[in-house]
């Protein structure tokens, strides 16, 4: 055990089928030390595992299964020794083509976000870390300015408030961040009011982060390539838009969609991936009003980094490279947020998810 003093699990979700050679979610250890990975191994076969969420305990790991039809949310138990996942049970998402989960910060829900259908659900979970029913299901409805993409809602994220109160659903398909009332009791959802934040028209909200001190909240909207930067008020769960910034530099002229969101635990900068400019945006934040501040982008090694995640000290930013089938390993400079390549690169087929475990040794 003591060989694991200074490392943590990292879990990566994956496209399987097709051109991909990955058949599931696979696991390494990583080096808080050196910031280095280890060799990935398979910890649970399953289809299209592209999002991942554990549960606030560290013991238990949930899944979605993308795929054309009815969308499946699946359970394992995290072995912490060996990385390896024990599967307790599945239910379906209630939508189709579930792409993002979040588990609330008391560990007694599971909230899932279903593209395809434009619905979002939440289930109970049990003590065993299984999924119960269904506690909570809502449709959303309408339609934008983007006839390929906003034909009808894609619901591509939800989130719950720090205080567990409200969930904020950002919705792709009719530019709006969804909020609703998170009945703790119930594990239900209601609409607040008011119910919804509007984004500009073909903006395509995707990925919603909250600050750490609560007082501010970020999109990342992948059709427009900004950012949307809140005052978040958070007795009434209202969401206030400050300002929207560029992901892209100013010489960028090639298609590009925004994608992954981070705040650093630090709450002094932001990160945002772009696939097409194949980089991940940085910024400082303003401590005095939470607005962004440009910082650079990074490309080195990049590309079509689907998402990406900051390790819970806040000293590296793991990428998933989606496009050239690597994960690679920046060091985050503690001063000016800035990355630097650290050389560490593992592959693995059609990585598109990337979580932390921190481990009991």
């Amino acid at each position: 055990m003591s060989a694991h003093a200074q490392t943590m699990l990292v879990y990566f979700g994956t496209y399987t089928g097709g051109e991909s050679a990955s058949k599931g979610i696979y696991a390494c250890r990583f080096d808080q030390t050196t910031g280095m990975l280890g060799e990935p191994f398979l910890a649970a076969e399953m289809k299209n595992p592209s999002f991942l969420e554990i549960h606030p305990t560290g013991a238990f790991l949930y899944a979605v299964s993308e795929d054309g039809g009815a969308g499946v949310v699946r359970a394992y138990r995290i072995n912490q020794q060996t990385g390896l996942l024990t599967f307790l049970n599945e239910q379906l998402s209630e939508g189709e083509g579930p792409c993002y989960l979040s588990v609330d910060h008391a560990g007694k829900y599971l909230l899932v976000a279903n593209y395809g259908s434009g619905s979002a659900a939440v289930f109970p979970i049990n003590s065993t870390g299984k999924l119960s029913d269904a506690s909570g299901v809502v449709q959303h409805r309408g339609s934008s300015v983007n006839p390929r993409r906003q034909k009808s809602p894609h619901a591509h994220s939800i989130n719950v408030s720090p205080d567990d109160r409200y969930a904020f659903v950002a919705d792709l398909g009719i530019d709006k961040i969804m909020i609703y009332h998170l009945n703790r009791e119930k594990g239900t959802l209601k609409p607040a009011k008011p119910a919804f934040t509007e984004l500009a028209a073909g903006s395509g909200p995707r990925h919603f982060s909250f600050h750490p001190d609560g007082r501010y909240a970020y999109v990342i909207n992948e059709l427009s390539c900004t950012i949307t930067a809140f005052d978040y008020q958070a007795d009434q769960g209202i969401l206030k838009e400050k300002q929207t910034i560029t992901t892209l530099p100013k010489d960028f002229e090639g298609e590009n969609t925004g994608a992954e969101i981070r705040v650093h635990p630090s709450g002094k900068f932001l990160y945002g991936s772009n696939r097409g400019h194949n980089s991940i945006a940085m910024y400082k934040i303003n401590p005095d009003d939470g607005t962004l501040i440009p910082n650079g982008h990074i490309t080195d090694g990049i590309q079509t980094p689907r998402n990406f995640n900051i390790d819970p000290d806040g000293k590296y930013c793991l990428v998933a490279n989606q496009g050239n089938d690597t994960v690679i390993v920046f060091r985050i400079n503690q001063e000016d947020g800035r990355l630097t390549p650290t050389g560490s690169l593992i592959n693995i087929s059609k990585p598109v998810c990337v979580l932390f475990v921190r481990t009991k040794n």
